[in-house]
């Protein structure tokens, strides 16, 4: 990363200002290129000057620099803020690129962060989390791993277990018969895996209201599906006919659901039809049920119970799924439903019991899940995460067997490993393309 590199930092359209943002070694140097002023001596100082385009005035700017390793990359950086709208920022950056730049790559700035060691890994996370955030609590979520707090619980964790390793390290190197006294390996590797409990559902929360839960709306034709769905969003989404088999595709709306980002699907009527059309829709219908995170299955409580009903709610037994029972604005001839399935009465059509088809969907999505106090990870972060509970539980396991305190001391080592990876110490570039590749250019 010894090159300098420059991209515009605001999203391309008409406004107040528009941000190019350079960094790398010669920064400065570009920018005396470009600008008609040629001194920057104030970290942190905006500075008011004319960007140049062979002598001639093009916009009037205000240029700003940050000395390394004060920066957000960790090197010298210069911010020049053009007027808004496409053509005087890309104009800016030709230049800069024409006097030595070159294009940033998605995430590179950010990426030169966490080289420079000015954020980690969870750190960079949350960056991408504050800007795709989509809900209060994601936002507030994102924040908190910004700002570094889940890089402090973890690395409290590891130093711990670090500590422990070592002890236990020590104790193995003694002289046969000689012993640490006071070492209660058993009692200190559960207050850990307590640590690691308590951290988990935080960062489980995290996934949630960054990545949503996808919610399918199924059931047999003229159940009120579509109604349902409408009613949900707030507004006329899908089409409600009084036809059966109206919705042949799957129809796809985002909401929030208490903070947290919800897909709702509605999809075609389950049933048995010679309509090719019609029968594609329902094995799509099947198959996003199949995929769903939390199955909303709609019948119609104004008619007995069909047997295809009973059928399919069977086939939900065990899952996440919610038996909306519609129509209750109409006398109930559904009858009772056996099912350990949550089941809600509601109407579409009046709003009844919708509210509370709502509480069902978030308790069900957020589950065990610290959604006040999230912090924000990635699936591999987790997932990372999950395996050092896996071990520091072995670990506790083997302390308390006597399975043998080498045996103890590698699953110590192999959780700390983990922990550290959640930071990025010790991962490969493969998943920091990755992780970087999800960012937009300039930042």
């Amino acid at each position: 990363m010894n090159d300098t590199i420059a991209a515009i930092s605001t999203a391309l359209g008409e406004g107040a200002i528009s941000i190019v943002r350079i960094s790398g070694p010669d920064a400065v140097s570009v920018a005396r290129k470009i600008l008609a002023r040629q001194d920057f001596p104030v970290h942190g100082r905006m500075y008011l000057t004319s960007l140049l385009a062979d002598g001639e005035t093009v916009d009037r700017v205000l240029c700003v620099r940050f000395t390394s390793p004060k920066s957000y990359t960790g090197e010298d950086v210069i911010e020049i803020h053009t007027h808004g709208g496409i053509l005087a920022a890309r104009t800016c950056l030709e230049l800069a690129l024409s006097h030595g730049a070159r294009t940033a790559e998605p995430g590179e700035f950010t990426r030169r962060a966490f080289v420079s060691g000015h954020i980690d890994l969870s750190q960079a996370e949350g960056v991408l989390s504050v800007i795709t955030s989509r809900s209060n609590e994601a936002l507030r979520a994102a924040a908190r791993t910004l700002t570094g707090e889940l890089s402090r619980a973890v690395m409290k964790i590891h130093d711990d277990v670090l500590t422990l390793q070592g002890e236990i390290e020590v104790q193995i190197d003694f002289p046969e018969g000689e012993t640490l006294t006071g070492l209660d390996t058993a009692g200190r590797i559960n207050t850990l895996v307590a640590d690691m409990e308590s951290l988990l559902p935080r960062c489980s929360a995290g996934m949630l209201l960054s990545h949503g839960v996808n919610v399918v709306i199924a059931g047999r034709p003229n159940a009120g599906k579509s109604s349902l769905m409408n009613a949900l969003v707030g507004r006329k989404r899908a089409i409600v006919t009084d036809i059966p088999g109206t919705t042949r595709d799957i129809i796809d709306e985002n909401i929030i659901i208490g903070g947290v980002p919800v897909r709702l699907s509605d999809t075609a009527g389950l049933r048995e039809t010679g309509n090719v059309i019609e029968a594609e829709g329902v094995r799509l219908a099947l198959e996003a049920v199949n995929d769903a995170d939390i199955c909303v299955y709609v019948a119609d409580g104004s008619c007995a119970l069909a047997d295809d009903d009973r059928e399919y709610i069977r086939g939900l037994e065990g899952r996440r799924a919610v038996i909306a029972v519609n129509k209750s604005d109409l006398p109930d001839m559904a009858g009772s439903i056996e099912t350990s399935c949550t089941v809600l009465h509601l109407s579409a059509k009046t709003g009844a019991g919708i509210d509370g088809l709502r509480q069902e969907i978030y308790r069900m999505a957020v589950k065990d899940c610290a959604v006040s106090s999230g912090l924000n990870v990635s699936a591999s972060q987790l997932e990372e995460l999950r395996g050092a509970l896996r071990d520091l539980r072995e670990a506790g396991e083997s302390a308390a067997t006597g399975a043998g305190e080498d045996v103890t001391a590698g699953l110590l080592g192999s959780a700390r490993m983990r922990l550290l990876r959640v930071l990025g110490v010790g991962v490969g570039d493969e998943l920091l393309d990755s992780m970087f590749s999800r960012f937009c250019v300039g930042k």
